[in-house]
């Protein structure tokens, strides 16, 4: 995972650097941000200056999808108000897509505290070392932009692998995304996200009498 954040939070600190705000500020919004594909919106929102009512509502778009991993993530595991704030703030879909499949199931909330702190660290780390090298990193670099697919690619093959004998959610899932493409393409992923959850609740209300299936 870290192989997949530290190019990826590198990335975000170079763009930092070449739109012309102090380094700092990658390691300020990487550590207090957290936000992912929504800190590279960010930094054109504030060169830009767009105003502050603009931006919250581009964040809720963004990172609404954190509504629905809430549903399933293992919150319950974590002891104590300050691990489960920091488990909430922290939550991002690498760290849910680890915590959700089969093996995960028999994790601690500590570990999965860990885990989180780890992923964090490494964004934070490689923004900062992209910002502070940033003027030596070229604009363009082959293959850096492609991290992010490659790293959401490995997640989705584990996931399906772990559910192997289960083919109605990845087909739902499929569905899901091909119909908020032709319906709602400005809406893309809230409405994919949405279609997915309606149906996984339809599945499970006509399923519900057999457990296997459900």
């Amino acid at each position: 995972m870290g192989l997949g954040f530290v190019p990826l939070g590198v990335a975000f600190g170079v763009l930092v650097a070449h739109s012309g705000i102090d380094w700092w500020w990658a390691t300020l919004s990487s550590a207090l941000v957290y936000g992912g594909s929504f800190e590279f919106l960010l930094i054109g929102l504030v060169t830009a200056a767009v105003p502050l009512a603009s931006i919250a509502v581009s964040a809720f778009l963004v990172n609404v999808r954190h509504v629905f991993y809430a549903l399933s993530f293992p919150l319950d595991r974590v002891r104590g108000r300050l691990g489960r704030a920091y488990g909430t703030f922290a939550l991002c879909d690498e760290a849910y897509a680890l915590t959700a499949g089969e093996r995960a199931r028999a994790w601690s909330g500590r570990r999965i505290l860990w885990l989180q702190l780890f992923m964090h660290l490494y964004w934070a780390g490689g923004a900062t070392a992209g910002a502070l090298l940033g003027s030596l990193v070229p604009d363009r670099v082959q293959g850096l932009d492609f991290a992010l697919t490659a790293l959401f690619t490995v997640l989705a093959l584990e996931a399906v692998r772990d559910r192997r004998g289960d083919l109605p959610t990845p087909v739902l899932a499929l569905l899901g995304a091909l119909a908020a493409r032709l319906l709602f393409p400005g809406s893309l992923l809230l409405a994919a996200f949405a279609l997915f959850t309606a149906g996984l609740l339809a599945r499970h209300l006509t399923t519900k009498d057999n457990p296997r299936h459900a």
